[in-house]
């Protein structure tokens, strides 16, 4: 989708010459490492049976999902995504996120 159409996504013609389109962003204030609830799990659904590391239930801005993400990737020297509240690492790093998780204080629970 273009960003064009996302910016006036949901509205559906206006004949008002005057109409202002505000869009209120949703945006997700970060809460802190503490107080997240992170489950860290081993998934190999529609993989083609090669394993990926999953950590669900971030709370917070994409920009700190994608740094967390950053972060964890580099530290276990492997790739991945993150996007939805969701972290993909590549391999089984269950162990090791774990012990990252745990050394940046996040709150976390092993599936």
């Amino acid at each position: 989708m273009s960003k064009k159409k996302q910016k006036y996504s949901g509205i559906v013609y206006s004949t008002n010459e005057d109409f202002d389109y505000n869009r209120e962003e949703d945006e997700v204030e970060t809460l802190a490492p503490n107080k997240q609830d992170l489950r860290i799990s081993l998934d190999k659904k529609q993989r083609k049976g090669k394993k990926v590391t999953l950590i669900e239930g971030f709370i917070g801005t994409d920009g700190d999902l994608s740094d967390l993400g950053k972060t964890l990737k580099t530290k276990c020297g492997v790739g991945g995504s993150s996007k939805d509240g969701w972290i993909l690492i590549q391999g089984d790093h269950r162990e090791k996120v774990k012990v990252l998780l745990e050394k940046m204080g996040y709150k976390y629970k092993m599936l």
